[in-house]
């Protein structure tokens, strides 16, 4: 098991930026593929983006990609999602989420272990 401590969350303005990070421990953090998610009041937990634990490989939801980065630092059990040009409709709950295998990486259902969420707000 993964434990998953997410932070960095915040009240921006429309086109601000903002960078969460989340803090793993507990199993060897490189072995896994690292998720972010997201979830707005009356809907379903999102996928955001996603980062293999070998080589880097990512993927994106269309809605943010161009303006979201997700990385990964394995020495130091980090993983970031950088959000620039921020709208309203990035409104959520966001959260880190670490699968075993980068078997079908934008599901859910892929992710064992899920950090609390932490929430970004941005006001128009």
């Amino acid at each position: 098991q993964v434990q998953l401590v997410e932070s960095g969350g915040g009240l921006v303005q429309v086109g601000d930026s903002l960078r969460l990070s989340c803090a793993a421990s507990g199993r060897t953090f490189r072995n896994y593929a690292m998720g972010w998610f997201r979830q707005a009041p009356g809907r379903e937990r999102d996928f955001v983006a996603t980062i293999s634990w070998n080589d880097g490989s990512t993927r994106y939801a269309n809605s943010v990609k161009g303006r979201f980065t997700i990385s990964r630092d394995n020495a130091k059990n980090m993983v970031y999602l950088q959000m620039n040009s921020l709208k309203p409709e990035d409104t959520a709950v966001y959260f880190c989420a670490a699968a075993p295998t980068f078997s079908k990486p934008t599901l859910a259902m892929a992710y064992n272990d899920w950090g609390q969420g932490t929430q970004v707000t941005v006001s128009s």
